[in-house]
């Protein structure tokens, strides 16, 4: 597990692109039968990546957690990127098809991830916070997210918002997670722009080319940075931080925020004729 400290705005505003990414930018999420992980100390959340092709995978608890099991004190959120995989949840097994969602709730302590077809395998994107309550796991394939449509092709940023894990689909303790899928044509996300004091944010880009970028937009609005995102690759973004993205055609993205509250509304827009 790889130990991200938190970032201050008045030094990132001094970082050069190493490190930016250095202490933002998640890479390598899916190798061949590996599972990794980046702790945050912004609102200690995880992010892993997990691709099981020859062996089952476990979340499990250790050192850096101090706890006996992975979600003694968590819970998660999972979306299978990849091809058809099964997640064991202490003893119950879930189909997880392409883009299929999971709640799993604090207190469960076997967590197990497998593949079905290795020439075609699964790429389970995990997303955890710290939990004081337990709510019951819950399947949510993409067919059960709430769809929330956005934008306009006018303004390059129309796209649909499906809300996995979100108080008007289901309950968890102060996780919430989803997919954005822009449509053809359109290549903005998130603008205007925003912050919210009160909840971190990590992006998971995906839906790219080979050749294709995101330039994500972060920092201060008034001293903003970008970082450069190739497909299947993250960035963790702090409360006080913008979390824009223009790309080079069109993507998708997941996002997951934990803190104070679950309160999508709650953000305060910034006009983009104020950025810098």
């Amino acid at each position: 597990m790889e130990i991200r400290c938190a970032s201050n705005p008045k030094d990132v505003k001094h970082y050069t692109t190493d490190r930016l990414r250095e202490e933002f930018h998640i890479s390598k999420l899916f190798t061949k039968d590996n599972i990794r992980m980046v702790y945050s100390h912004i609102d200690r959340i995880i992010t892993a990546g997990l691709m099981p092709i020859y062996h089952e995978l476990r979340l499990e608890g250790g050192k850096e957690l101090a706890s006996d099991y992975f979600l003694e004190r968590r819970e998660m959120g999972c979306i299978n990127i990849g091809g058809k995989g099964i997640i064991v949840v202490d003893g119950t097994e879930y189909e997880m098809n392409p883009r299929d969602g999971i709640y799993i709730g604090k207190g469960n302590k076997e967590i197990v991830f497998k593949c079905v077809e290795p020439e075609n395998p699964p790429k389970f994107y995990v997303s955890s916070c710290p939990a004081h309550k337990e709510y019951p796991t819950v399947k949510i394939d993409i067919t059960k997210a709430k769809k929330v449509p956005c934008g306009s092709a006018a303004d390059c940023n129309k796209r649909v918002i499906n809300q996995y894990i979100h108080p008007e689909v289901m309950q968890s303790c102060q996780l919430a997670m989803g997919l954005t899928q822009l449509e053809e044509g359109s290549n903005w996300n998130t603008m205007p722009s925003h912050t919210h004091d009160r909840r971190m944010e990590v992006y998971l880009y995906l839906d790219m080319g080979e050749n294709d970028a995101v330039f994500h937009m972060m920092g201060e609005p008034n001293e903003t940075r970008h970082i450069i995102m190739h497909n299947e690759e993250a960035v963790i973004s702090p409360s006080w931080s913008i979390h824009s993205g223009v790309g080079t055609r069109n993507y998708s993205f997941i996002w997951a925020m934990c803190g104070e509250n679950q309160e999508f509304t709650d953000m305060d827009g910034i006009e983009t004729r104020d950025l810098r």
